[in-house]
């Protein structure tokens, strides 16, 4: 079953340090034991939010796994506390312990859902190519049926997170409700479908990108000059530096008004705020700025 699940991953060579995002779930359980079967020098770190009492206890969990494997383990606190915009704040909390190019679990699952949820937030072409296949992606290919099938198979008893069944956040919804639904107007599992579009739709947005040359989104003359198809694709680009989630088109255009002297600043996703000086667009924290995102010329 290792053999089989590993031909279709995209792990980095044999050798190569990896660290793995690991939070005890079957994806990322399947991570640890398909990056260790690939030969990687896999280091698994579980980051505890403290969201729910005996969380930290999951560390236990993928320690013994790790130990198992042969695999180095690294336990990490990164708290943040309930309220708005939770999933975006726990994973930015995540990404900043892990450090760049740190492997994560998701599956073809996963990135169907990611194509719908950046589709319902109008993110663009970026948007809809979802997650890149890869050493930070390496089980794009597989499916999470598959993931929960190899635990069992190698008996390992996955940790159950409750916030998966949370109807507060618009995946979980788009996971028990959209994605059915879409299968039953279908007639068929759609996942596959979402995910071969994504890997379509990326080579159109590395084609766009490799033949035009984009206008320098901290220029404001330039962006507010430039077609406004490019300026979009600059501006989506420098809002998205390395995270994973293209910003929404309301926010793209948004700062587009501050480079066209509309706005003088205006907030976008992220706890960021865009302001012009000197014409000159700044990418900064929103600090105690707050309402309706944007202030007057």
């Amino acid at each position: 079953m290792v053999t089989g699940l590993l031909a279709r991953c995209t792990f980095p060579t044999a050798g190569t340090p990896l660290t793995c995002a690991v939070s005890g779930g079957p994806d990322s359980l399947a991570l640890l034991v398909l990056a260790a079967s690939a030969g990687c020098r896999v280091t698994a770190v579980h980051v505890d939010h403290g969201l729910r009492s005996g969380s930290a206890a999951e560390a236990d969990v993928v320690a013994a796994a790790a130990a198992r494997f042969g695999v180095s383990f690294r336990a990490e606190r990164a708290v943040v506390t309930d309220g708005p915009n939770l999933e975006a704040r726990a994973r930015a909390a995540r990404r900043s312990v892990l450090g760049p190019g740190a492997a994560t679990g998701h599956t073809a699952d996963d990135q169907a859902e990611t194509v719908l949820l950046n589709l319902l937030r109008g993110a663009g072409l970026r948007g809809l190519s979802g997650m890149r296949p890869g050493p930070a992606h390496p089980l794009l290919a597989l499916r999470r049926a598959e993931t929960a099938a190899l635990c069992a198979h190698l008996g390992l008893r996955p940790v159950r997170d409750p916030s998966n069944d949370d109807s507060r956040f618009v995946r979980n919804r788009v996971r028990t409700e959209l994605l059915p639904l879409c299968a039953s107007v279908a007639g068929r599992d759609v996942v596959p479908v979402v995910a071969r579009q994504a890997a379509l739709l990326a080579g159109d947005a590395d084609l766009l990108e490799s033949s035009v040359t984009l206008p320098d989104p901290t220029d404001a003359a330039a962006l507010a000059t430039a077609p406004p198809a490019l300026a979009r694709r600059s501006v989506r680009a420098w809002l998205t530096g390395e995270g994973t989630y293209p910003p929404p088109a309301a926010a793209v255009e948004r700062v587009l008004e501050v480079a066209r002297l509309r706005v003088r600043a205006t907030e976008v996703p992220g706890g960021r705020r865009v302001s012009r000086s000197a014409g000159r667009l700044v990418l900064g924290p929103a600090g105690q700025h707050r309402g309706s995102g944007t202030v007057a010329p």
